[in-house]
């Protein structure tokens, strides 16, 4: 047992598992008689939830972690040499990267059991801009063992006004004072140049921080609108649902009705025909029998 081994484990853990296995661990160690890596384990501290949905999208997509990490050197080496342009063109591709790793890293938590909200995947976008941003952070994060969400730093720190202290190395003094212009004039020049760039960088850094933001509103909102798709779409199967139900009560309370009708109808038609055999067997109870009738005849005589 070593401590990389043990960390590996019980960062790949969900955070409710953490505590328990890392004591279980601890334990262990203490057992085999390494007080010391018992206490290192010990000292592992439990992630947040945005830090192991993060770790989940490095150790089930491990083949992420490397495109990710050339677009960070790429974005880095932009701003240095402040090329604005290419800051804009991998501007773009930065958003597209992170947000569509965002979602996916949110599926992995619930496809995990552990469904995350809009608050974490923004958590978890946050720590890829800082990635992107930082090796130290790019580093720490392909790792998998975060234990709260990174923070990305305000632009990239290799583009800032130091780069206007670049000067060309002081050539050997001339007497000839055309050489001594010229030279003044090339420094000039060279700040101009400096300037220029410098400025065209942040302006593409702006530029960057506006369509972050945008895309991440974006974002919001159609998470939002698929949240509200899926309600209505949900909505509808039970209203479905139901009116399936009720046209099946209505063909069973139809076929009632017509069985109630029917009934009805035999149930008259039996009631008529009992009153007639009524009516007849009234009427021969009040006739005399033949045999009285005669025996009538004879008193008469």
């Amino acid at each position: 047992m070593d401590l990389d081994a043990v960390a590996d484990e019980l960062y790949g853990l969900r955070p409710e598992e953490f505590v328990a296995a890392r004591d279980r661990r601890a334990l262990d160690a203490r057992k085999a008689g390494d007080q010391a890596l018992a206490k290192r384990i010990g000292a592992l501290r439990r992630p947040s939830l945005a830090a192991w949905v993060s770790n989940l999208l490095v150790r089930r997509q491990p083949d992420e972690v490397q495109p990710l990490l050339g677009l960070g050197e790429e974005l880095r080496r932009a701003h240095r040499e402040l090329d604005g342009a290419l800051l804009r063109r991998l501007a773009r591709r930065q958003n597209e990267v992170i947000g569509a790793l965002g979602r996916q890293a949110r599926q992995l938590a619930a496809e995990a059991g552990h469904p995350v909200g809009e608050g974490v995947q923004r958590e978890v976008e946050e720590t890829l801009h800082a990635v992107l941003a930082a090796p130290e952070a790019a580093r720490e994060w392909a790792a998998g063992r975060l234990v709260k969400p990174l923070r990305s730093t305000a632009g990239f720190p290799a583009a800032d006004e130091t780069l206007l202290a670049r000067r060309p190395a002081p050539e050997p003094e001339k007497p000839a004072r055309t050489r001594d212009r010229t030279r003044d004039e090339d420094r000039r020049e060279e700040e101009r140049e400096h300037r220029r760039r410098l400025a065209e960088a942040r302006e593409a850094e702006r530029e960057l921080r506006a369509r972050q933001k945008e895309a991440d509103a974006a974002g919001r909102a159609a998470e939002e609108a698929g949240t509200r798709m899926t309600q209505a779409e949900e909505r509808v199967r039970e209203l479905r649902e139901r009116l399936r139900h009720a046209e099946e009560e209505q063909h069973r309370a139809r076929a009632g009705e017509q069985d109630a009708r029917e009934r009805t109808r035999q149930a008259d038609q039996a009631v008529r025909e009992a009153r007639r055999r009524a009516g007849t067997a009234a009427e021969r109870a009040e006739r005399p029998a033949p045999a009285d009738r005669t025996r009538g005849h004879r008193a008469e005589r």
